[in-house]
């Protein structure tokens, strides 16, 4: 099964506020990882934060949570039954005094946006965000992102270049006769067609995250996808295609959201402000060191998938594959401020401008004077942790 990449932005406030009282509440943490015989280190987070500091991400494990399972030691626990895992929280190899609970997202919660989810469960305390759906949620389900884990979305819209061996870009599909499919109700979709860049009677909204009617089509139509994922999984996965694909990045496009930021909930940003002022720059500093040494992270997030055992397929080689694509491609960088993790006041204002008027146009309720400073902040990180 191929990730479902998804934006949930285009959902109108009522349906995300109907997911979280639909029943999708967390049954809990469940016994504390046993931290027996560790001292806290340089970092203590014992006194400002949660005992567990449960974060939600968006989807199955994968590399681009790389940075996240950074956090855990070599003692993590896996759960197979609430899709989590859990265990001391380090920091540069080191006890903070506190646990961490990642948990899976995607069908682990039936699909719910994540915001719903921080709302459903107020023990998650950050959650994975796309900039674009915390716009659609900020009327019922406010939240403000404190770490930006892509610097570029990974969203991609991907073609066969044996049987488009001209289009070289987005526009150029455009310019063909090609079917384009994707999920239907996808933010940035209505982008590309509302700046002209695809038609509207190309788009088919069919997909469903599997490769058999890309297959069936025999490269006569797109998709969009993940650059870090089905281009490698197309190749080397799936021998009914096994080829290579072309690609355009949606962001290189004109479309400039922060994919999957972690964020707060926005009352928590004054609320556990002490927690997130140490806790931010420790899951910075994590993201980090990941890139400089993947293999025990990514080592953890591969058993956890083969755990799991919902359909999901993550061979430790897509991990790889995904970890060096997440560098080459420029998705995982610091910001134009030289910090990882930083977010671009005027790019966030410009998210906005764009995004504001689809979801005003479907019916979503954005609300009047809401500000970048709203939907992002800068204030827990800290500005010297970089990318080398």
């Amino acid at each position: 099964m191929i990730r479902p990449s998804r934006p949930l932005s285009a959902l109108a406030a009522g349906a995300i506020v109907a997911a979280v009282l639909s029943g999708c509440a967390s049954t809990g943490s469940g016994d504390a990882p046993s931290t027996a015989g560790l001292s806290i280190g340089a970092v203590d987070l014992s006194g400002v934060c949660p005992a567990t500091v449960v974060i939600q991400t968006d989807w199955n494990p994968q590399a681009e949570q790389g940075g996240l399972f950074s956090l855990l030691g070599p003692d993590a626990q896996i759960d197979a039954g609430k899709k989590s895992v859990s265990g001391p929280l380090m920091a540069k190899g080191e006890w903070t005094g506190v646990n961490v609970e990642i948990r899976a997202g995607g069908p682990a919660i039936g699909f719910s946006g994540v915001p719903a989810q921080m709302y459903t469960d107020p023990d998650i305390l950050l959650g994975w965000v796309n900039t674009d759906d915390a716009i659609a949620a900020s009327e019922a389900l406010p939240t403000t992102a404190v770490m930006s884990t892509f610097e570029k979305a990974p969203w991609a819209i991907m073609w066969d270049p044996q049987t488009y061996p001209n289009v070289h870009s987005i526009a150029d599909l455009g310019k063909t006769d090609a079917t384009v499919r994707y999920f239907d109700g996808t933010t940035y979709m209505d982008y590309l067609t509302g700046s002209g860049l695809l038609r509207t009677a190309q788009l088919d909204g069919s997909y469903d995250g599997t490769p058999a009617a890309f297959i069936a089509a025999g490269g006569t139509a797109a998709q969009q996808g993940f650059a870090t994922v089905e281009p490698w999984v197309y190749e080397n996965a799936i021998p009914e295609w096994g080829r290579p694909l072309d690609y355009q990045l949606v962001a290189d496009t004109g479309y400039p959201i922060y994919a999957v930021a972690l964020a707060a909930r926005s009352a928590d940003i004054a609320d556990k402000a002490d927690c997130l002022a140490k806790l931010v720059p420790v899951i910075q500093q994590a993201s980090v060191d990941y890139f400089a040494d993947p293999a025990a992270a990514d080592a953890l997030i591969v058993s956890a998938v083969e755990q799991y055992d919902n359909g999901w397929v993550y061979p430790a080689a897509e991990a790889e594959n995904s970890t060096a694509q997440q560098r080459a491609l420029g998705l995982a960088a610091n910001g134009p401020d030289g910090t990882f993790g930083s977010f671009d006041e005027a790019r966030v204002a410009r998210v906005q401008s764009i995004v504001t008027p689809i979801l005003t146009a479907k019916g979503v309720t954005v609300p009047a004077g809401l500000t970048p400073e709203q939907l992002a902040t800068n204030e827990f990180l800290d500005p010297s942790i970089a990318l080398p």
